[in-house]
C-alpha cells in the first residue's frame, strides 16, 4: 500500500542495489526515507553492520543449510530471537521490541 511505511528511513551505503531508481522508487512509494552513509566512512552505518556481524556469528557461521526454505526459515527464528531478547547497549540494554513499543507509543501520545 502506497505510503504503509511513512515515517521510516532506510541507512544504506552507495551501492548500485539501493541507489538504483527502481529501488528509490520503491521505497519512496512505500513511504521510507532513503538515508545513504557517506562515502569512505563506514561508521556512518554502524548499527546496520554490527547486525549483519552479529547474524552471521550467532546463524550463517555455524550453520548450514540444505535449502532456501530452511535458511529463510532461520533468519526469521533469528528475528524474532533477536527482536524479543537481546538487549542492546545502544538502546539501554532493553530489546529491539521494547525500544519500539516505547517510540510507538511516545508517538501516540503526540498525536
Amino acid at each position: 500500500a502506497e505510503k504503509v511505511a511513512t515515517g521510516l528511513s532506510l541507512r544504506h551505503d552507495h551501492g548500485s542495489q539501493y541507489m538504483s531508481d527502481v529501488f528509490q522508487d520503491e521505497i519512496r512509494f512505500l513511504g521510507i526515507e532513503s538515508t545513504p552513509a557517506f562515502v569512505r566512512a563506514p561508521e556512518g552505518n554502524g548499527c546496520a553492520e554490527r547486525f549483519i556481524r552479529t547474524l552471521k556469528e550467532n546463524l550463517l557461521w555455524v550453520r548450514a543449510f540444505e535449502t532456501v526454505e530452511e535458511l529463510r526459515h532461520a533468519l526469521l527464528e533469528f528475528r524474532d530471537l533477536y527482536n524479543e531478547t537481546w538487549l542492546l547497549e545502544r538502546h539501554g540494554f532493553i530489546s529491539p521490541n521494547a525500544v519500539r513499543a516505547r517510540a510507538l507509543s511516545n508517538a501516540d501520545l503526540a498525536a
